[in-house]
């Protein structure tokens, strides 16, 4: 019996995949295969050289890393430095203004040096406390200034 539904089950199967055979034609399978392996080539070769461009951009970062750092501290002192300069500049100027008040008569060149807004103002910081300022400038001070 058992014998006997196997076999029944292995020709149903086997019917039932002769209908599927005939339902798709076996020239557009075998199209679809190719175009299917074609695609698969095309990938992986566009995977090698992905691969490929991966490993040259991080060699050429670790290279350039230690440059980008050095000019980016650079940068953050020239702009420090610029700040400093510009508040002893607005400090003398005030002083001047004080003591001689015909010596500018134009405020406007008073009002634009007011609309840097980080000069004066602490900036905060990513964590929302504030930017302390530089002290770097107390060893590098020239005696020319007050």
């Amino acid at each position: 019996m058992a014998d006997s539904k196997s076999e029944s089950m292995r020709s149903a199967a086997e019917e039932l995949s002769r209908e599927f055979k005939t339902l798709v034609d076996s020239q557009d399978l075998e199209s679809l295969r190719q175009s299917q392996n074609l695609i698969l080539g095309r990938l992986q070769d566009s995977n090698a050289v992905l691969s490929h461009f991966n490993e040259y951009s991080e060699n050429c970062f670790a290279e350039v890393s230690p440059d980008f750092a050095k000019h980016t501290r650079l940068l953050k002192s020239m702009k420090s430095d610029l700040d400093y300069i510009f508040l002893k500049l607005r400090t003398l100027k005030g002083k001047i203004m004080a003591t001689y008040p015909d010596a500018f008569p134009d405020n406007s060149t008073i009002k634009t040096l007011d609309q840097r807004p980080d000069l004066e103002l602490p900036r905060p910081l990513a964590g929302g406390s504030i930017d302390p300022p530089p002290l770097i400038y107390a060893a590098r001070r020239p005696e020319s200034f007050p």
